[in-house]
């Protein structure tokens, strides 16, 4: 089996190496980027729903920019919520300011109840430019 093509964000390895998962794999034109959480710096959950939400974000943002990526390189989308009638007009709010126009990438939204400590998580797969 050939080796994963692996990509990681900057500064943010050793949490990876951690939890022993790849931020995104790179497949042909591809790109599957692992469920990313509004965490600090320090792996540990943001409080407030808001920040947590645009903290997974620019966490997201940050992966797809190391792999040659944007927001609008995504084609499908999937998003967690462990509350997601309470928290999906917080969402909409903060992918409004991400997803600025047409077309938009599929969706799909799950709700869950456990996410270690989070309340929302995003993965993605883009097509790498």
């Amino acid at each position: 089996m050939a080796k994963r093509d692996v990509v990681f964000p900057a500064g943010r390895q050793a949490l990876y190496d951690i939890h022993r998962y790849s931020a995104a794999v790179r497949s042909g034109d591809l790109l599957f980027v692992s469920g990313q959480v509004g965490s600090r710096e320090d792996g540990s959950p943001e409080p407030d729903f808001r920040k947590q939400v645009q903290l997974a974000f620019d966490n997201l943002a940050a992966v797809l920019k190391a792999a040659g990526c944007t927001f609008d390189d995504i084609v499908d989308v999937t998003t967690f919520h462990t509350d997601p009638e309470r928290q999906f007009e917080i969402v909409n709010q903060v992918r409004s300011g991400v997803f600025l126009e047409q077309p938009w990438p599929n969706w799909t939204a799950v709700g869950v109840n456990w996410l270690a400590g989070f309340d929302f998580e995003i993965k993605v797969i883009a097509r790498i430019p």
